[in-house]
């Protein structure tokens, strides 16, 4: 079962983008979440609650993504998070939760952006909306 997510943070390294078997674009990023907590005797600001999710996008989003996000950019997630349970090489189990990113947006509230449709990227970089056509996820 998946939860609807939303996420405000910045990517902590560069997104990756891979290629299924059928060629699918695969986008996988990391976002960091925290609060802005001032303390009251101090006046100083810090970090409370800091949070790390493993996020991935398919299909023309991948490609969007990788294009035009790195580390540090402040970006806006909507998708859905579910669990996944995985075993290691060393057979130790594993559990993590994964944000199946339906939207990306990069934080206007740090960044300034030039919005370009998909029309005016170059031919190339144009592909199937569709992530899962005749090929399963590559996870």
């Amino acid at each position: 079962m998946s939860t609807p997510v939303t996420l405000r943070g910045n990517l902590t390294r560069d997104p990756e983008l891979r290629f299924s078997k059928a060629g699918t674009p695969v986008a996988t990023f990391t976002v960091v979440t925290s609060r802005r907590v001032k303390d009251q005797k101090t006046g100083e600001w810090s970090d409370a609650d800091t949070s790390f999710w493993n996020c991935v996008a398919f299909g023309v989003l991948a490609d969007h993504v990788a294009g035009s996000a790195e580390k540090g950019t402040g970006v806006i997630v909507t998708g859905n998070a579910a669990q996944e349970e995985w075993e290691t090489k060393e057979g130790e189990k594993r559990r993590g939760v994964k944000v199946t990113a339906d939207d990306v947006a990069v934080s206007l509230r740090w960044h300034s952006a030039k919005v370009t449709t998909a029309a005016e990227r170059p031919k190339d970089a144009q592909r199937d909306e569709n992530p899962f056509a005749g090929d399963e996820p590559p996870f």
